[in-house]
């Protein structure tokens, strides 16, 4: 793919928008982004990329800015049928998304994971358990690190773990992974991809491009995803926590077992006991795991010493602290419905549960058997905190606390020791912080500030 003396625009400047941006012009492109967002709102950004030489047009898009380019790089964030994309489409310009302008360049091979829920924590667990093998590994993608930021440390030897949304699958043409994994596809994003079934094929487009010399790992117990498997070219393996597979990696016996071929006898990577994750969904993420870096290449010996050192991340059911008897937890990156559900099913019960945030047109009575088992109280925050009542009252006790702040005082006010404290929220976080770590990181913050406050002591 020629740059140099290409006129493209970079539309939305996030984290991964300002990578392209930069790596486009590096390579000799005319780069110009375009945001809706205020020059105040971008300024941190602006200087790097004016000091690159990158035109930079914000507070709205401009028709003729769209019209007068070459190619058009889509950051995530940004719905393919923004009017001006709409139209520049029709004048026939390109449109690509940054994963699908890193593909083209990106050397080696590639490891990708997508799914609604655990593709943060498969992703990272699988880069660690490639670099225990020994194998050459980079990781990005949705997990933080744009992939362009790759490109300039891959080889022909390089694995590149990638975490990869529908926002970023739906805009790509050529992207091709050798091994491509969906953990499950339940109804999430509703509110940018219009219906379940648009969500789950842009969740299949990870496959798109894949062909008989390639794998697909899918969720056999995830009836969605697993209906991928006959849309895709690919070998198929796959991971079961309820039942045997033919090939892939199933719990047999209290331990995890993968089969390579089918005339190969199951092997045993490791029992149940050392995986240092809480709940089921978790076992789930790590039979995708030992599945996709076995495939990779790498040893069943590398897959156990990795799983059993491997630590929680970051706002996926992270332990934060126990305040006299009373545990707590930040699960901030539980941002619909299916996640929230595996976070509250991780617990026995005694459950003080943070719900709220910005709705994703989700169906929250999705929760209410759970909740009746397992929910002490639950306490709603931000601007979906009216449809969540609406939708659960006479199904658990409700507190309405507007924000995070409140819930985390009200809490302290209620919680007693054996007692569960959990952020899961089951919405995305932009109505009050500007990202899911924004909000799990205020809630631990809140949490210290009261760490020694008396309300605490009352239990």
């Amino acid at each position: 793919m020629e740059l140099k003396g290409k006129k493209v625009l970079v539309v939305g400047l996030g984290k991964s928008g300002l990578a392209a941006a930069i790596f486009l012009r590096r390579r000799g492109a005319q780069v110009t982004v375009s945001d809706i967002r205020s020059a105040e709102a971008l300024a941190k950004d602006i200087p790097a990329l004016l000091e690159e030489g990158i035109n930079v047009e914000a507070g709205g898009h401009g028709l003729l800015t769209f019209r007068r380019q070459d190619l058009i790089v889509v950051s995530p964030g940004v719905p393919l049928d923004t009017p001006e994309l709409v139209q520049a489409k029709s004048f026939g310009r390109p449109i690509i998304g940054e994963l699908e302008l890193a593909a083209r360049f990106l050397k080696g091979k590639i490891l990708a994971v997508t799914g609604s829920n655990g593709k943060t924590t498969t992703t990272s667990l699988l880069g660690e358990i490639l670099e225990k093998a020994g194998i050459p590994t980079l990781v990005g993608g949705n997990i933080g690190v744009p992939v362009v930021a790759l490109i300039d440390d891959a080889t022909d030897a390089t694995w590149s773990v990638l975490e990869v949304s529908s926002f970023q699958l739906e805009s790509t043409e050529q992207f091709h992974p050798s091994i491509a994994v969906i953990l499950n596809i339940t109804p999430d994003h509703l509110d940018r991809h219009g219906s379940f079934e648009n969500y789950a094929l842009a969740k299949e487009r990870i496959f798109a491009a894949q062909d008989e010399h390639d794998y697909v790992v899918l969720n056999a117990d995830n009836v969605r995803a697993a209906a991928s498997a006959k849309r895709s070219k690919a070998q198929v393996y796959w991971f079961s926590l309820e039942h045997p597979v033919e090939l892939g990696a199933w719990v047999e016996g209290g331990a995890i077992v993968f089969r390579s071929a089918k005339d190969v006898a199951p092997e045993t990577v490791m029992p149940l006991s050392s995986i240092p994750l809480k709940g089921e969904h978790n076992v789930e993420n790590v039979l995708a795991a030992v599945c996709a870096a076995r495939l990779a290449g790498a040893s069943a010996e590398s897959v156990r010493a990795a799983v059993e050192q491997f630590k929680a991340v970051e706002h996926r059911l992270e332990y934060v602290a126990t305040l006299n008897g009373v545990e707590i937890y930040n699960d901030s990156k539980a941002t619909n419905v299916d996640a929230t559900a595996k976070a509250i099913a991780a617990f026995p019960g005694n459950i003080h549960l943070i719900l709220g945030g910005k709705d994703k047109n989700s169906d929250y009575t999705e929760l209410a058997e759970l909740l009746r088992s397992r929910v002490k109280a639950v306490y709603t925050i931000g601007s979906a905190a009216a449809k969540i009542e609406s939708q659960l009252r006479g199904v658990v006790t409700l507190h309405s606390c507007e924000t995070l702040a409140k819930a985390v005082s009200a809490i302290a006010a209620a919680a007693h020791p054996g007692d569960v404290v959990l952020l899961a929220p089951a919405c995305s976080s932009f109505d009050q912080f500007e990202s899911y770590e924004h909000r799990g990181r205020v809630f631990k913050e809140l949490v210290n500030e009261w760490r020694g406050w008396k309300v605490w002591q009352n239990v």
